[in-house]
């Protein structure tokens, strides 16, 4: 749960193909190309060079990087310009020539290499004595060598969460004055044991399994009961296909709050998302981030019971009960993994947009469902009053667009002023896939789920390794289609 109280990419560049309707400048230009030898690179060659090799070109960590030239006006510029490379033994994977966009009367050279950091910023160097214009992709360049400067930390692995989920910004073990918990000593004690739980967890351990007093069981039959007699009729197909398996499987129950670890164990067979204690709230990129690897930052801790229908904080009555059953449905669980992809490195702002985002999807979102008004967000199904004002036909409702969505106040002591409606959680997802693609940030990242990472996506060398995943797969969908054509008869 989080707190709501809270550059640019580089550009690739095109080159056209020079086959055809060539002038002379360019029929002489391609004949100096056919004068130079160059070393292509071997993907499975080791690396190390000659020892007869300047130290500065010995094996070191390759990377991959566009440069880009523009040539002198003189007979042999381009042999003098490509014979640099060679001489300072660095690879060149492909070579193209055009029309210079800078000036006419210039030709631009683009080629893709692939040396070590230092030889790339050696040639660099080189070159400029020999050419008009140099410049250098850094779109192609290692992780490492990208302008990282001004884009923020994230995790890249799943156990990286450990340094960032124990920054709670507001409650926790600390009440304000106005929590109906405040004056009550008992109360808060019991709120520093939760804390102090959720802050000693570590990525891998069992979740703590609690004895819950018969005061919080109280508490959570309470709101058990009176929410499931709104369920049949205000809440989503999604939801009530899921809460029933969590009956059986979980033991959800008017006179039992479920264990975080038997939650968390049955929604990794459903859809491979994972629960993590949390003291409190989080920030939105820190929520969010956790939502990457399919992990949801999940309190313990319960309501005060002087007024059990009303709290002024997520509890486990509002993780249980309005996250978890849709956490449980795959076409959900994408959906909210996908916001949390988005957020990775985001500028504050756009995090905040992606925040918001989910502020009224996942936790206040309605969707259409036999031509009715259904809930499926969190906040909703776990606030009787709420849930009952949002589909009373008295609220505001509206399409969700992100664009619109986005700069929507959030509310969270009132009812909110407007909800936002999707004819489904797939058209809710593509379009927050349409909107993640305006966020700017020099890279994307993809979600390995075998090794519970992110892969930054940044260098060809990165996006061919995803291309050959691809094809994997696609070779044993292909494989599918022809076993299955096959007892067909097709």
């Amino acid at each position: 749960m989080y707190s709501n109280k809270s550059e640019q990419p580089r550009r690739g560049r095109s080159f056209d193909s020079m086959n055809i309707g060539l002038s002379f400048e360019e029929k002489h230009l391609n004949n100096e190309m056919n004068k130079v030898a160059f070393p292509k690179i071997d993907e499975n060659k080791d690396n190390k060079t000659d020892n007869k090799t300047d130290n500065k070109t010995a094996s070191t960590e390759r990377s991959r990087a566009a440069i880009v030239f523009s040539l002198k006006n003189e007979v042999g510029g381009l042999v003098k310009a490509l014979k640099l490379f060679q001489e300072n033994h660095v690879n060149l994977v492909h070579i193209e020539s055009r029309k210079s966009k800078r000036r006419n009367s210039e030709f631009e050279i683009f080629v893709d290499c692939d040396s070590n950091h230092e030889q790339l910023n050696e040639i660099i160097q080189l070159l400029k004595s020999h050419v008009n214009v140099v410049d250098m992709d850094n779109s192609t360049l290692r992780e490492e060598d990208v302008d990282m400067e001004n884009v923020p930390w994230f995790p890249k692995k799943i156990s990286d969460l450990d340094k960032c989920a124990n920054r709670v910004l507001m409650y926790g073990s600390d009440l304000d004055a106005d929590h109906p918990g405040f004056k009550d000593n008992v109360y808060r004690k019991r709120r520093k044991y939760f804390a102090d739980l959720a802050m000693g967890y570590r990525h891998g351990d069992p979740i703590p399994r609690i004895e819950f007093t018969e005061e919080e069981v109280r508490t959570w039959g309470v709101v058990f009961r009176e929410l499931n007699k709104l369920y049949p009729t205000h809440a989503c197909r999604e939801y009530l296909k899921n809460l029933p398996l969590l009956t059986k499987h979980c033991q959800y129950r008017e006179d039992n709050i479920p264990q975080l670890e038997d939650v968390s164990r049955f929604l990794r067979e459903r859809t491979g998302f994972t629960i993590r204690p949390v003291a409190g709230y989080l920030s939105p990129r820190d929520f969010l981030a956790g939502l990457a690897f399919r992990l949801f930052h999940c309190t313990q801790y319960v309501r005060h019971s002087s007024d059990p229908l009303y709290t002024p904080e997520p509890d486990t009555c509002h993780e249980l009960l309005g996250h978890v059953p849709l956490l449980a449905e795959p076409s959900f669980a994408q959906f909210s993994q996908e916001i949390g992809l988005a957020s990775l490195g985001a500028s504050d702002d756009s995090v905040q947009k992606l925040a918001t985002c989910y502020f009224f999807t996942v936790e206040f979102g309605l969707c259409k469902q036999e031509g009715k008004l259904r809930a499926y967000g969190a906040g909703l199904l776990s606030s009787i009053s709420e849930l009952k004002h949002a589909l009373s036909g008295n609220a505001r409702i509206t399409p969700f667009d992100p664009n619109v969505t986005c700069n929507q106040e959030c509310l969270i002591t009132t009812f909110q002023d407007v909800y936002f409606v999707s004819d489904s959680f797939e058209e809710a997802k593509v379009k927050m896939r349409e909107f993640a693609k305006t966020i700017k940030r020099p890279f994307t990242v993809r979600y390995n789920p075998y090794t519970q990472s992110v892969d930054v996506l940044k260098d060809t060398m990165s996006i061919n390794s995803v291309v050959e995943e691809l094809r994997h797969e696609l070779d044993i969908v292909g494989d599918a289609l022809s076993r299955l054509n096959k007892q067909l008869g097709v």
